[in-house]
C-alpha cells in the first residue's frame, strides 16, 4: 500500500522542466504589491499590451497576494484591483498574509492589533486615520482604529479582501501566496500554511504535484527552482514589481525595472 502510494506520488509530481499550461492558455502572475500602485498601474500597462498581442490566447491573470502594507499607496492598490480589468483578460486574485492580517485587524482590532506592527501603519496613512493619541501615557485604542479604518474604507474595498482566494491551481501549476507544506495533497493544506509557510517549503527539494509559483520570500531576483518559482522582488523597497508569463512549456518574465517579456533560464536546481 505504502509502495503504491509512492509510486503515484512520483507519477503526479511535476517539476519546471517538464511543466506547462494547458494547450491555448497564457498565464500572468504578479508578486507582492505592498502598496505601490504606481508600480502595479505601470505592470498592468505592460501586462495589457502583452496580451493585446495575443488574442487567440485564453488570458489569466493571477496576483498572488500581499496587496496592502509597507509601501505609501495600499488604497489606491485595492482601487485599482477592484475596479480596473484588463481587456479580455481573466483576472484571480489570491490571499496574503497581510491581507489576511488586515482582515483579522477590521474584524477583530484587539486580538489583531499585530498588524500594526507587521506594516498596517502604511496603509491606515493610505485611508488617512491616524493611529496616535495626544497622550503619549494613553496609546490609541485599536478598536477606534479599526472603527475608522472601516468608516474611511469604500465598500468595495472590504468586499474586495473578503473575496480573496487562496489557491489557484492550472495545468501544471499551483498558484499560492506562500507556498504549500510539502507532501501534503493541495486539498488538504491548511491556509496558514498557504499564507504564511518559509522553511519547511523553501528547503523542500523533491517535486510537488504542482509546481508552485509564489511570492511571500522577498529576493532581488525572481527564484527560478525546479520545483517552485518565487516571484516577490520586493516592490516596495526596491522598486521591481515582476510578471511571470506561463505559455506552455514557454517562461518569460515582465518587471517594473527591466520591462519585457525577457525569457527565463532553465532551473539550476530544487533550491
Amino acid at each position: 500500500m505504502v509502495f503504491a502510494w509512492r509510486r503515484q506520488r512520483a507519477e503526479e509530481a511535476k517539476t519546471l522542466e517538464s511543466a506547462q499550461t494547458p494547450a491555448g492558455m497564457r498565464i500572468y502572475a504578479v508578486g507582492d504589491i505592498h502598496g505601490r500602485a504606481d508600480l502595479l498601474e505601470q505592470l498592468q500597462g505592460q501586462i495589457e499590451q502583452d496580451a493585446a498581442r495575443h488574442p487567440d490566447k485564453v488570458r489569466q491573470l493571477i496576483y498572488l497576494g500581499d496587496y496592502v502594507d509597507r509601501g505609501p499607496q495600499s488604497r489606491e492598490v485595492l482601487e485599482l484591483l477592484s475596479r480596473r480589468r484588463l481587456p479580455g483578460v481573466t483576472s484571480h486574485c489570491l490571499l496574503g498574509n497581510h491581507d489576511q492580517a488586515m482582515r483579522h485587524f477590521l474584524r477583530d482590532p484587539l486580538t489583531g492589533a499585530y498588524w500594526l506592527e507587521l506594516g498596517g501603519l502604511a496603509t491606515l496613512v493610505s485611508y488617512g486615520v491616524g493611529v496616535w493619541s495626544a497622550d503619549p501615557v494613553d496609546p490609541a485604542d485599536p478598536t477606534e482604529i479599526a472603527a475608522a479604518l472601516r468608516a474611511a474604507m469604500p465598500s468595495h474595498h472590504q468586499a474586495f479582501l473578503q473575496d480573496l482566494a487562496l489557491s489557484r491551481c492550472v495545468g501544471d501549476f499551483c498558484f499560492v501566496h506562500a507556498g504549500i507544506r510539502p507532501r501534503i495533497p493541495i486539498a488538504q493544506q491548511q491556509p496558514q500554511d498557504l499564507i504564511w509557510i518559509r522553511e519547511r517549503f523553501l528547503s523542500e527539494t523533491k517535486p510537488h504535484p504542482y509546481v508552485v509559483v509564489h511570492g511571500h520570500n522577498a529576493r532581488a531576483t525572481v527564484e527560478l527552482c525546479s520545483n517552485r518559482i518565487g516571484i516577490d522582488t520586493g516592490a516596495y523597497a526596491t522598486g521591481r514589481l515582476s510578471c511571470l508569463i506561463l505559455d506552455g512549456a514557454t517562461r518569460m518574465l515582465i518587471d517594473t525595472q527591466q520591462g519585457g517579456p525577457q525569457p527565463l533560464p532553465s532551473p539550476t536546481g530544487a533550491r
